[in-house]
């Protein structure tokens, strides 16, 4: 498999493992896109894999990738599948004979991961990360009207974080728990808070300044 000195050939290896291995977790297919994401990815390591580069590199593609299955299916923050695709990076990367081939490697891996999107158009998707669509879905326009109501008056309510929002968590008002995001913000428990919208259950919330408690 001298074939695979080639950069070129490494960045078309590893995009179409990529492809079908995070296709696998994208859409249902019955498996078949996990045996050819595996194959093609054990070609690269196997080739690759050498006295001075150990078995650990493939074993850090392996814990990277549970990290995004897990992401997906349980936290859908995508903080933790972040973390995942880094440690798959450096699991091709570090085995790659050349800088440059490494740096091919890993773009072929982050174009194998977003042309992967391109199977929902044709397969069934696993609804991974389906907890974060749900919450996002729930709107008045599809018909929640009654969480709407009850959720809308929250709007300039004033409270305080229960757990730390990184970005997501929970707040206190009125002696009420509820589950809420504060967007990009990162925000420490036990800070005071104010709800700035809400749409659906999907509650809003900004850190209150301290000169505005003080007024």
């Amino acid at each position: 498999m001298e074939w695979l000195d080639s950069a070129s050939i490494g960045f078309l290896v590893v995009f179409l493992g990529t492809l079908f291995l995070i296709g696998e977790l994208l859409v249902r297919a019955k498996g078949l896109f996990a045996l050819l994401g595996i194959a093609i990815m054990a070609m690269y390591f196997s080739y690759h894999l050498s006295g001075e580069v150990g078995f650990w590199v493939v074993i850090l593609y392996v814990v990277g990738l549970a990290l995004i299955i897990i992401d997906g299916k349980v936290i859908t923050d995508g903080t933790v599948a972040l973390l995942g695709i880094i440690l798959m990076i450096i699991g091709l990367a570090v085995p790659a004979p050349t800088f440059l081939y490494g740096v091919f490697v890993s773009m072929g891996f982050l174009l194998g991961g977003f042309g992967s999107a391109l199977f929902l158009k044709v397969f069934p998707s696993r609804n991974l990360w389906a907890k974060m669509t749900l919450k996002d879905r729930l709107t008045g326009d599809l018909g929640y009207n009654s969480i709407n109501e009850s959720y809308t008056s929250l709007v300039g309510k004033e409270g305080k974080t229960l757990t730390p929002f990184r970005p997501t968590g929970s707040i206190e008002i009125d002696g009420a728990q509820y589950s809420a995001t504060s967007g990009g913000q990162w925000i420490e428990a036990g800070a005071p808070i104010e709800v700035v919208s809400v749409d659906g259950t999907r509650i809003v919330v900004k850190k209150r300044e301290e000169n505005k408690e003080s007024e």
